[in-house]
């Protein structure tokens, strides 16, 4: 009789351990694709970050580029006025 109440027991917590699985289960396939998606932002992301960063050098090169440039400029006009 003990063995019947026990089996009893274990089936009914299987059975409450399965209904609260579930949702999970179900919700699996919608979470893989939301992880997929964030992966594909994350890898949008870094890209657009290393562009920036190619763009950031570029601009400080600009800019040296300018300065030596205004500073040959001063440099003509300095001699144009002698």
């Amino acid at each position: 009789m003990v063995k019947w109440i026990v089996l009893a027991v274990v089936l009914f917590a299987l059975v409450v351990l399965a209904l609260a699985v579930r949702p999970v289960v179900a919700r699996l396939p919608r979470l893989r694709r939301a992880v997929v998606a964030l992966q594909r932002r994350q890898a949008d992301a870094e890209a657009l970050r290393e562009a920036a960063e190619v763009l950031q050098v570029r601009a400080e090169a600009l800019q040296q580029r300018a300065e030596l440039a205004q500073d040959r400029i001063e440099l003509i006009k300095a001699k144009r006025g002698r």
